[in-house]
């Protein structure tokens, strides 16, 4: 009963409750736009009729090769075709789409392979050489491999999978496409960056993906000029649900495979780019690209940063050329941002160096989120607005994961207390803005991807001539930040910078390898704790 005194005729039916899923958009913009350009990848150029046939072929491919309802579907690719349709074909036969990271080791993606419980694999040439190592890896039987191979980018087929061209070309173009019968059903599985031992795998539903793709378009202004182009990895929280936004509006998605200066500038002018997302150090790239990279064009690029917060001289670099900068905050957590350096107009006449530093807070709630705020984790009190009072970012919505796969327990202390707890350390000023001022866990973004100094630290305790280490964030001009190592070696051994980096590099993911390695005696508490916060000074120095 509700507010009515009677309520009674007033159920749910098939006339007026539908599961929300993003399903529905591609649907929809079949049907209404069918001529439009919905998807382009090189030369390959394909209208909304013909991308949902596409899909529906991988949907109905799947499904023949025994993959249903609850099932996982994982793939190893970059921003191509193949990656961009598995976000509609694997959903649309009832499955889940695990989306892994191109960057990981072997070794972690048949924990990934393994704990999921992938059915198949569509895994694009160039990284046939790490899905093989992970099968070898797996105690029981791992996913078949669908091989998606890239010719024109140098990578042709192996001869030793199906092609993903020809898997799907026997599907049928008119599949029935399985929509979730509760909007609660599992759409998605993105697997953290192990920041603290193994990765946790982060479970996203059909409504969650549907109310971020409907969020971002109002935030954002998204319409059906929108021309965007996938700087973000589709790997990475689905893209920020970016591409399943794209046809809820009947814009326009341009693939990028090899994020460059130059594919951006050329995707700018060649096909009209209005929109893209990307970390800190591509507008990095953009600022500092050679003048045979760089294209003209007339219009305004907007764009989501996201990961550390841009240096305002990259601002002040970046805007000029043409460029609409937004900071945005997220986790994967919760399907990417949620947060927004929203602008006020007042801003406008602020010095520039005022102006920028404003432009690169933290920001508020965007839509689809229905409260960000920063708490005391022990308490769960709000924290004055003050800008000065810290605590803990906390998130409470729709656009909040499901929760950990397999990992009850981690679930119960990532929502206790009503709020996904962030794990990241932020101030409240007076207008309501948020600003983060240090990373929990010490973890270090580097170009986009978190890195564990945990992690680090426990691969160069491995080495024979190590006896203490410990890693921090090293300021870099190219990727934000990188890991530095100090080192303590044992009584009479000996080392290089170049032995140790090599041993980690053997061992860990590239972009998680230390870049430099200094030894020195590390600073400690008298109980032994080794003083971070000092070292953090002296990486400053180097």
């Amino acid at each position: 009963m509700g507010w009515m005194k009677d309520e009674s005729g007033l159920e749910k039916t098939a006339a007026n409750y539908v599961p929300l899923t993003p399903l529905s958009h591609l649907n929809r913009a079949a049907a209404l736009f069918p001529d439009k350009l919905a998807i382009v990848d090189r030369d390959r150029r394909y209208s909304y009729a013909a991308y949902h046939a596409r899909a529906s072929q991988l949907a109905s491919a799947l499904s023949a090769a025994g993959v249903g309802s609850g099932d996982v579907v994982a793939t190893i690719l970059p921003n191509v075709l193949a990656q961009a349709e598995a976000h509609w074909g694997v959903p649309a036969t009832g499955a889940v789409l695990n989306t892994i990271n191109i960057r990981l080791d072997a070794d972690t993606v048949a924990y990934i392979f393994a704990h999921g419980e992938a059915r198949i694999a569509l895994v694009d040439s160039a990284f046939l050489g790490v899905a093989e190592a992970a099968l070898e890896r797996m105690a029981g039987a791992g996913p078949r491999i669908i091989e998606v191979a890239d010719p024109a980018a140098g990578f042709p087929a192996s001869g030793r999978y199906e092609e993903y061209e020809d898997f799907i070309a026997g599907g049928d173009r008119d599949f029935a496409w399985v929509m979730p019968q509760d909007e609660w059903e599992s759409l998605a599985l993105n697997y953290t960056s192990g920041t603290t031992g193994r990765p946790k795998g982060v479970v996203y539903s059909h409504r969650g993906a549907y109310l971020h793709s409907l969020g971002l378009s109002l935030d954002w202004g998204l319409n059906r000029d929108t021309v965007y182009l996938t700087i973000v990895p589709l790997f990475h929280c689905n893209n920020w649900i970016h591409t399943w936004s794209i046809p809820a509006v009947g814009g326009t998605t341009v693939c990028c495979r090899d994020i460059t200066p130059k594919a951006i500038y050329d995707a700018i002018a060649d096909e009209g780019v209005t929109h893209f997302g990307g970390a800190p150090i591509v507008l990095n790239m953009l600022v500092h690209a050679r003048d045979e990279e760089r294209r003209d064009f007339e219009h305004i690029v907007n764009i989501y940063t996201a990961g550390a917060p841009p240096p305002a001289a990259i601002l002040a670099g970046i805007e000029p050329l043409g460029f609409s900068v937004t900071q945005t905050y997220g986790l994967t957590e919760t399907y990417g941002h949620v947060v927004e350096c929203r602008w006020k107009d007042e801003w406008a006449d602020l010095p520039d160096e005022e102006r920028y530093a404003m432009k690169a807070r933290t920001g508020v709630a965007q839509v689809m989120e229905e409260h960000v705020t920063v708490m005391d984790g022990d308490t769960m009190e709000e924290v004055p607005a003050d800008g000065e009072t810290i605590g803990e970012i906390m998130i409470r919505g729709n656009v909040v994961m499901k929760g950990y796969l397999k990992n009850p327990e981690a679930t119960e202390e990532a929502f206790r207390g009503g709020y996904f707890h962030s794990g990241d350390i932020a101030l409240k000023y007076p207008d309501g803005y948020i600003k983060i001022t240090d990373r929990a866990k010490d973890i270090i973004i580097s170009g986009g991807e978190n890195v564990s100094s945990v992690e680090v630290e426990g691969v160069l305790m491995h080495h024979p001539a190590v006896l203490l280490c410990a890693v921090v964030a090293k300021p870099d001009e190219k990727w934000g930040e990188v890991p530095c190592a100090f080192v303590e070696l044992k009584e009479g051994a000996s080392a290089t910078e170049e032995e140790l980096i090599a041993f980690a590099r053997e061992r860990l993911a590239g972009f998680k390898t230390p870049k430099r390695v200094v030894f020195r005696e590390l600073p400690k508490t008298s109980t032994g704790k080794i003083q971070k916060f000092e070292l953090r000074k002296l990486v400053k120095e180097l």
